[in-house]
């Protein structure tokens, strides 16, 4: 083939992932913080902010499932009996929260249970989501092309903390879409959350990337040999810019948009750090993406559908949020 149909598919596929990351990242954030909010009426406001946004959000998941399945289903078989657990109850948290959104404004009696499976579905899947990170970073086993680690293997003390440092940054996105969606009070409230959720999420990210060096050799000989530690010195160099840019955002009254961007580049250069100690490597450290990938004839096929779909997605995804852009208003829906 005159391209190599596996790396333009890990390309896609870590794409989509990043994208479903930064998208869905905030309206879970936004039911993370749901309880905090202090009045029923700022419930509604938070609630309504999302609403029109957050099931196509997770388009982006099915396509970077889906997408796994079709083209890389070595890693499909791998990837799952080692991350079962984790990714049956992300799936189970995103669907309460998924029904919460429907039935919370057609019952009284119950509006407290679901907004607490509202904010409960949130927390779990985002930590469920950072523990299944967490795994993959630190390693699945494999042997003769099949998984080959134990029940509980996923559940360590760095794909724990992997969880808790996914729920604060998450948190932190739903903050900063606050801070841009609303106004007064509630947006006043949200800004002071932001800041320490900015600094907790920047200190879960230095923890992290200090401990993964030392999940794997390779990724040690990735991050300090030079002369390949010159390139990657940019990463935290540049995620330093984005931090500078998140408080002042926070810090400067009328800098609304500023510290959504911000937070939402923390994750893109986050993301790109684990590229880097990730590439060439589908499932770490035994499978790489051309072991993974199916037959080209499979990856050609699949990819003409791609090239049709992935656009239209992401015009009706930039239409939907140009609709709905602008703050919230209670009474008045958006401005």
């Amino acid at each position: 083939m005159p391209f190599d149909l596996a790396f333009i598919w890990a390309g896609i596929i870590a794409f989509a992932v990043l994208v479903y990351v930064i998208l869905d990242g905030f309206d879970l954030g936004v039911g993370i913080l749901f309880p905090f909010a202090k009045t029923e009426r700022h419930r509604d406001v938070m609630m309504n902010s999302v609403a029109p946004v957050w099931d196509g959000n997770e388009t982006w998941l099915i396509l970077g499932g889906g997408g796994l399945f079709a083209v890389f289903p070595l890693a499909y078989a791998v990837v799952m009996p080692a991350l079962y657990m984790p990714i049956i109850l992300m799936l189970l948290g995103l669907i309460f929260r998924g029904v919460a959104f429907e039935y919370r404004w057609r019952t009284e009696k119950w509006k407290r249970v679901w907004d607490l499976s509202f904010f409960g579905g949130s927390v779990v899947a985002a930590f469920m989501q950072g523990v299944a990170l967490g795994a993959l970073v630190q390693g699945i086993e494999v042997v003769d092309r099949a998984y080959a680690g134990g029940w509980w293997d996923w559940l360590t003390l760095f794909s724990v903390l992997t969880g808790v440092a996914v729920v604060i940054g998450y948190a932190l996105l739903g903050a900063t879409w606050m801070v841009m969606k609303t106004e007064g009070e509630l947006a006043a409230q949200m800004r002071r959350y932001a800041v320490p959720l900015g600094w907790g999420t920047l200190g879960f990210v230095g923890l992290v990337s200090l401990m993964t060096p030392f999940q794997d050799p390779v990724y040690f000989e990735r991050w300090f040999n030079l002369p390949g530690s010159l390139y990657t010195f940019v990463v935290p160099m540049i995620l330093v810019g984005a931090s500078i840019l998140l408080f002042r955002g926070l810090a400067e009254e009328g800098r609304d948009r500023q510290p959504f961007l911000a937070a939402l580049s923390l994750f893109v250069i986050s993301f790109i750090g684990i590229g880097i100690s990730f590439y060439p490597h589908m499932v770490p450290p035994g499978l790489t993406i051309w072991d993974a990938a199916a037959p080209d004839e499979s990856l050609a096929f699949a990819l003409v559908g791609t090239v049709v779909l992935v656009p239209l997605i992401l015009a009706y995804t930039a239409y939907a949020y140009w609709v709905f852009r602008g703050k919230v208003d209670p009474e008045e829906g958006y401005h």
